[in-house]
């Protein structure tokens, strides 16, 4: 049987996914933004966002990782044509994530202060970020739920519909973070950081109802939670659960340079802050290939379409690698703007053009490492990519970050600690991958 992995069709599926991994961070990237050139506060209030930030991606990552359970399962079911039998599973594995996040949701917010302090946010920053979280974090059940519906869709080779929910998502948040954070004379007050907030959670509420939508009406799945539970939930939960630590590991590493930028002074956690959103932004643009790799993965495999497996993974790291190399190229021709487009705070635009080059360089990368992380998700190898990053978080990550802080490299130390921390992580899922199905094409 023939199986379409050709550039035409790959792209179809990974134009789609890299708007809507552009969107997505952009609902935090639109706050930083504009909170960042208000008048009052900015820099405060961008180390607020920052923080809050990190401790919510925290969050969405690890139990955002229902996407790639279902996305994986279902998309095998369609290489093997049994998509039938596969369409009680997204509603059963929603709800159980959708339930976990109101409990995240109840525990936190009592201890929103206690959570940033141990991010080592006081003073102004310390109740900017109290005050934003305990707006933003009651978009969280909606923003799983949303994410559990593009799982869905993923699985069905379908990152279209995903795409429109993103973008009208961030042009609502884009429209109602102007009008809520500066306000409008003589009819809404400036809300500032609080109004960031707001306009996020609105955003996340009508995704959650264009995705309830969409589903109903152009796929035959169902979101109508019934019992009993599908034979593969049990795998869908191993591959969760496996995922939720690998996801723990890769926060860890968030949470060293969130903690340790936050010590270094208001002007360097915000400098780190527009770096990180940068960086995210680029690994969600990245994620258009590293999504149309999941999704075919997963239908090749269900096909033991081992040759096509192969020649899709040769393809997708030239494809990654060049994607990379432009986004580098075009941020080093906008360097300069692009950091004032954050900030105007002349303390806070020094440290962020000192390290932005490495954030930079990381990008063709970043792009093979998150390619093939998207890969081993289609294809269910959940533990092996568990194990990579607890190895590279804790004999990488750390160990590099302590060692160039001790040399008081500072921003440097976190970001050159992140380079190697992404080579490291990239590197054996090719070899890996290689090994395994050069050898399954071969016996075919």
């Amino acid at each position: 049987m023939k199986h379409n992995i050709s550039f035409k069709h790959i792209n179809k599926l990974a134009i789609p996914a890299l708007i809507t991994g552009v969107a997505e961070p952009l609902l935090s990237t639109t706050d930083l933004a504009i909170v960042g050139n208000i008048q009052e506060n900015a820099t405060e209030s961008i180390a607020a966002i920052g923080i809050v930030g990190a401790f919510l991606s925290m969050l969405i990552w690890v139990f955002g990782q229902i996407r790639s359970g279902i996305s994986s399962i279902v998309s095998q079911y369609v290489g093997a044509d049994k998509i039938d039998s596969i369409k009680s599973l997204p509603a059963q594995a929603t709800v159980i994530i959708v339930s976990i996040s109101m409990l995240i949701l109840m525990i936190s917010y009592p201890f929103a202060k206690e959570i940033f302090q141990f991010y080592n946010a006081s003073g102004e920053v310390l109740n900017y970020a109290v005050s934003y979280y305990k707006i933003r974090v009651f978009g969280f059940p909606f923003t799983l739920f949303t994410i559990a519906v593009y799982g869905t869709f993923r699985g069905l080779q379908n990152t279209f519909y995903p795409m429109l929910i993103a973008i009208t998502g961030t042009v609502i948040n884009i429209f109602l973070d102007i009008i809520l954070v500066y306000g409008i004379d003589g009819y809404i007050m400036p809300m500032h950081i609080e109004g960031a907030a707001y306009a996020s959670v609105i955003a996340q509420i009508i995704m959650a109802l264009i995705s309830i939508i969409l589903l109903y009406k152009k796929t035959t799945i169902s979101l109508r939670f019934t019992l009993p539970f599908h034979k593969e939930i049990p795998r869908f939960i191993t591959m969760v659960l496996n995922l939720f630590v690998r996801t723990i590991a890769l926060n860890v590493a968030l949470y060293f340079g969130t903690s340790y930028a936050t010590s270094y002074g208001n002007e360097y956690i915000a400098a780190y802050t527009i770096g990180l959103n940068l960086w995210l932004m680029g690994a969600f643009i990245i994620d258009g290939y590293a999504s149309a790799g999941n999704i075919l993965s997963g239908k090749l495999l269900g096909a033991k379409a081992y040759s096509s497996l192969v020649q899709l993974g040769n393809k997708l790291i030239i494809y990654g690698f060049l994607q990379g190399l432009i986004l580098t190229i075009l941020g080093f021709i906008l360097y300069q703007p692009i950091g004032k487009l954050f900030t105007q705070e002349p303390e806070v635009l020094r440290e962020f053009y000192t390290i932005f080059w490495i954030v930079l360089i990381m990008q063709p990368f970043c792009s093979l490492a998150f390619i093939f992380d998207g890969m081993f998700k289609g294809l269910g190898e959940m533990k092996f990519l568990r194990n990579l990053l607890l190895i590279t978080t804790g004999v990488v990550f750390i160990p590099v970050l302590l060692y160039l802080d001790s040399l008081n490299y500072k921003l440097h130390a976190i970001w050159i600690a992140f380079f190697l921390w992404i080579i490291a992580r990239g590197v054996p899922l090719i070899v890996m991958f290689r090994k395994k199905f050069l050898k399954l094409a071969q016996e075919v």
